[in-house]
């Protein structure tokens, strides 16, 4: 019996603030619903309820949430529009009171929760979860008052809770819709990015980096032992890990190891691990790269450096997964797929005797060659900008390359590749003493001498820098391009800087880092005409 002290109006009240500041804050719309009944029951006793809720597809009602009833119990509560006293309460979206279950036919008790309850008692009232479009749901509950209370009472004290069910109902809808634009325009996003500027991480969209994708593509959900060929610096193991990302053992790990960073007598114990007291120093077990690699990926760079004693153990592995530990007796068997890359030419070294025929075979399944950046020049603009880009952010800088160091960039050879390339500019980012970086900035190899450029080179130059927008564009060549002198580039230079300041020779000087007399010498000097607004 409920006690003089707390009237029916003070525990309705405290029911109805007690949700609202739950719905309030919420997001987790199951939980929410839940605890929301929760509530009804510690504050006024209510011993069942149920939420039902419209499917998706609008045919059915189900139990979104409930108090009182079991898992099983929820299962079954499912009903067609229309089907019993839930079905008519959702819709006519008016109340209804069962004052005998055991007594109206349209109370199915499909959960089976009531199936006990006394003949006689006044056990149910439902009401319709209203939504300015119709009817979304239905909240019934066992009658929540006593006799000496009217039904009507509970009616309308539920109707006021199924309007603010209905209100979160209708914010975590709009939540959800927003939170699926957002998703949708991500993946438009991305999609757009991958197709213009880089894919699986990697920047490029030539040829022949195109066919680098169509490589990961295929290799990667297959268990095959992929072989990775190219010079130094030519992104291997951007390549590997791309692969890896892409293949079904993405959430395993990537354990890369360089076989020609390791002395002979180490790279055994690295790749394989060892037992306590194999060797001289060996005070604890450790486990081998391929151990620690299980279910994953292993990526051997280098591998043409390996041993010949370690290469039959390195078979064997590929053959069986199957090895032991340095000085252990012990079988260990592991799931592993190996990535392997090397700049030497495995086929050589197997005709001079230094790299065993059958790992050849064993490794060389499906090979790859990643091209040089020098037979990919029109990808060296995407590569600057990027690479730009993380200097600046990563030294705090704004720092933008003119546009004949931009010329000069693409024409250089790149014997270190993409790796050269990123190393020049983050040096050239914390080195330069003002935004704008000139070519006597660059090194003196790649000014110095002429180089002839393909004739599918791009013509590499600068767009104007703005907020968020790329810092380097392309465009293609439609003739054979040669390497400008020293001569013209600096010309071109002064001529440019000129421009950007509006012929204005100080502001010119000052960005170039040169004296005014400086200025006007190679004004002179390379017969530049000035406006006749400032002669």
């Amino acid at each position: 019996m409920r006690t003089p002290e707390y009237p029916t109006e003070r525990l309705e009240l405290q029911a109805l603030y007690q949700i609202s500041q739950l719905i309030g804050s919420a997001l987790d719309i199951k939980k929410t619903l839940s605890e929301v009944l929760q509530i009804l029951h510690e504050t006024l006793r209510m011993e069942r309820a149920t939420l039902v809720l419209q499917e998706e597809n609008g045919e059915h009602l189900s139990i979104a949430a409930s108090y009182g009833l079991s898992k099983e119990e929820e299962k079954r509560g499912i009903y067609r529009l229309g089907e019993g006293v839930i079905g008519r309460i959702f819709q006519s979206a008016f109340p209804f009171v069962v004052p005998d279950i055991h007594s109206e036919p349209l109370f199915l008790n499909r959960t089976g929760a009531r199936a006990n309850l006394p003949k006689g008692e006044i056990s149910f009232i439902g009401v319709p979860v209203m939504l300015p479009e119709g009817p979304v749901g239905v909240l019934s509950v066992d009658r929540l008052f006593g006799q000496e209370i009217s039904p009507e009472e509970d009616i309308r004290f539920l109707t006021v809770v199924a309007m603010l069910i209905a209100q979160f109902l209708r914010l975590h809808k709009a939540v959800s819709h927003k939170q699926q634009v957002l998703v949708e325009e991500n993946l438009l996003l991305k999609k757009e990015l991958r197709s213009r500027y880089n894919q699986h991480n990697i920047i490029g969209q030539c040829k022949r980096i195109q066919d680098v994708y169509n490589y990961i593509d295929k290799v990667a959900p297959s268990r095959a032992t992929a072989l990775l060929l190219g010079e130094s610096g030519t992104g291997k193991e951007l390549v590997a890990r791309a692969i890896h990302q892409a293949s079904p053992r993405a959430d395993k790990p990537f354990i890369k190891i360089n076989c020609a960073a390791l002395p002979e007598n180490l790279l055994e114990s690295e790749l394989l691990g060892h037992e306590k007291g194999a060797f001289t120093g060996a005070a604890n077990l450790k486990k081998g790269r391929f151990e620690l690699a299980d279910g994953g990926t292993i990526f051997l760079d280098e591998v043409g450096e390996l041993p010949l004693a370690l290469q039959a153990k390195l078979l064997r592995v590929l053959q069986e997964q199957m090895f032991e530990r340095l000085g252990g007796t012990q079988t260990i068997t592991v799931n592993v797929r190996v990535i392997a890359a090397t700049n030497r030419s495995l086929e050589e070294c197997v005709e001079q005797g230094s790299f065993r025929a059958d790992l050849y075979y064993r490794l060389n399944v499906v090979p790859v060659i990643l091209p040089p950046l020098r037979e990919r020049r029109e990808d060296i603009p995407l590569l600057l900008d990027h690479f730009l880009k993380e200097s600046n952010r990563m030294n705090d800088r704004k720092a933008h390359l003119s546009s004949p160091v931009v010329q000069l960039l693409c024409a250089y050879s790149w014997p270190g590749n993409v790796r050269e390339l990123q190393n020049l500019l983050e040096r050239l980012v914390i080195m330069a003493d003002r935004d704008t970086i000139v070519s006597r900035e660059l090194p003196s190899y790649i000014t110095a001498g002429p180089e002839i450029m393909d004739s599918t080179a791009p013509h590499c130059r600068l767009a104007a820098p703005a907020g968020g927008q790329s810092e380097l564009t392309s465009k293609p060549s439609t003739k054979t391009d040669t390497h400008k002198s020293l001569k013209d580039m600096e010309k071109e230079e002064v001529v440019a800087a000129l421009q950007r300041h509006g012929w204005v020779q100080a502001r010119a000087a000052r960005e170039l880092g040169l004296t005014q007399r400086q200025m006007g010498y190679r004004i002179k000097k390379y017969g530049i005409v000035m406006p006749d607004f400032h002669l």
